[in-house]
């Protein structure tokens, strides 16, 4: 990504067929997509970085029924992903989205293999019953891996990518259908026409103006979202009409490292490769891959509203993106268990215990404490030892855009709105009232490839 330059402003065209808004994962997929099925596109960026909050991203990218699960030895079932996503989300999702994206998880694993984008390594997040969480054989966060990887396959395909260019409005034409946007690009404000326009916008985790309009509870939580998720593509929407659905259903991740002037995600791969949570006392208080909802809430409850992952170096060495979180100094050392515990100012015999019966659980894959079933590959007994501290902080919006499986933005009628499509965090519905762990990336690029092809289909039409 580092040698990959955005074009200047002055190079930026009047009229492009498609334009893509956002160069997070779902807005390179989209723009992929369609740039393959022959559409000229272009990707509007309003951060000088590119990759938005997919850079955050760290645990892996869920399918089910894939070949590389099968390679693993894992046997799994596309309704079983269904009914346990649907589960999860407190049976809020949108069934038809629901459905569209757990049948294409294995073919967007395919599409992403086929661009040199190979996730062949598998773990597993909360709420799942088996490994479907894919990602890099090198263990390297999938975020960072997949922007650049997506951003080679743009360069290849001579995709023109423009950064920072806000875009400041929705045009329609006499007819109601999108027609272009309003940019401010260079300090300069233009107008760019195009025949459609795909949101990729990302979330609203960062906005504090969204965050107290629909959350006021939450409006002092700290966020593991960029910058720049301050839900433009809902402003965007919304003066066009288009209906927003589920924005008060936001997502707090309970793992996130608080104590630096830079907020950090723990991803969930941590304790889907073993890590345990403990309390200030050194115990164990939830079962640590139930949903995220369910964690989070139980680390709140705490009177000291955090809690402390435990791990070892066989867990270690799992999880590569413990070397950036031990670089970035986030991670406490200790030589045994009551070396760490003294750092943590627990009581080490309370650890000590903890370890002990989490190994014990382990060995005899029955935890009776909490009822874990995953995770449980390896115990905390392969010295050093690590801790991480961690509370939970606003991660991910669930709420957005209404749209159609085929990513088409519906108005407050139920009416599709021509030419205007949205995939990915910026569109509400797919996950009901808990977002999966691994889900979010898979659905960027889900439907990202659905809205490069169905806005193809759309400009067909147009013939």
């Amino acid at each position: 990504m580092a040698d990959f330059q955005p074009l200047p402003a002055s190079q930026l065209a009047d009229q492009y067929d498609v334009i893509v808004i956002g160069s997070g994962a779902t807005g390179l997929t989209a723009a992929i997509q369609a740039r393959e099925l022959g559409l000229e596109v272009v990707v509007l960026e309003k951060e000088s970085q590119l990759g938005g909050n997919t850079n955050r991203a760290s645990s892996g990218m869920n399918a089910a029924e894939t070949n590389v699960q099968l390679k693993h030895g894992v046997i799994d079932n596309v309704a079983d992903f269904f009914h346990e996503t649907y589960q999860d989300g407190g049976r809020l999702n949108d069934k038809d989205l629901l459905g569209y994206f757990v049948y294409h998880t294995a073919p967007a694993l395919d599409w992403l293999a086929d661009h040199g984008i190979p996730l062949t390594d598998l773990t597993i997040t909360g709420g799942m019953s088996r490994k479907r969480t894919h990602r890099p054989a090198s263990l390297a966060p999938i975020g960072s891996f997949l922007i650049q990887r997506l951003l080679h396959v743009v360069r290849e395909a001579e995709i023109p990518v423009f950064a920072p260019v806000k875009v400041t409005e929705l045009l329609k034409d006499a007819s109601g259908a999108i027609s272009g946007v309003k940019v401010v690009a260079a300090g300069t404000e233009r107008r760019v026409t195009a025949k459609a326009v795909i949101l990729a916008t990302g979330g609203f985790g960062a906005s504090k103006e969204y965050i107290s309009r629909f959350r006021p509870d939450l409006a002092n939580y700290k966020t593991t979202n960029q910058p720049g998720a301050t839900g433009d593509g809902l402003q965007l929407a919304e003066a066009v009409g288009a209906e927003l659905m589920q924005m008060d259903l936001i997502q707090i991740h309970p793992t996130v490292q608080q104590d630096h002037p830079h907020v950090y995600l723990i991803g969930e791969a941590v304790r889907g490769e073993g890590a345990i949570l403990v309390n200030d006392q050194g115990q164990r208080f939830v079962n640590e891959l139930a949903t995220r909802k369910i964690v989070s809430n139980a680390i709140t409850a705490l009177p000291a509203h955090s809690a402390y992952l435990i791990l070892d170096q066989g867990i270690r060495d799992h999880v590569k993106a413990l070397e950036f979180y031990d670089q970035v100094g986030l991670v406490v050392h200790g030589a045994t268990l009551a070396e760490l515990a003294a750092k943590l100012q627990i009581d080490p015999g309370n650890l000590q215990a903890t370890v002990t019966e989490w190994n014990a659980a382990v060995q005899a894959h029955h935890d009776e404490a909490f009822h874990r079933t995953t995770g449980m590959e390896r115990g905390i007994e392969q010295p050093g030892f690590f801790a991480i501290h961690v509370a939970p902080a606003i991660h991910y919006t669930m709420g957005g855009i209404h749209i159609t499986p085929k990513t088409q933005v519906l108005d407050g009628n139920g009416q599709v709105i021509p030419g205007l499509f949205a995939a990915g965090e910026v569109a509400g519905g797919l996950h009901g009232n808990n977002r999966v762990g691994g889900n979010s990336i898979a659905e960027t690029v889900v439907f990202g490839r659905q809205a490069g092809q169905q806005v193809t289909l759309y400009l067909r039409s147009l013939k």
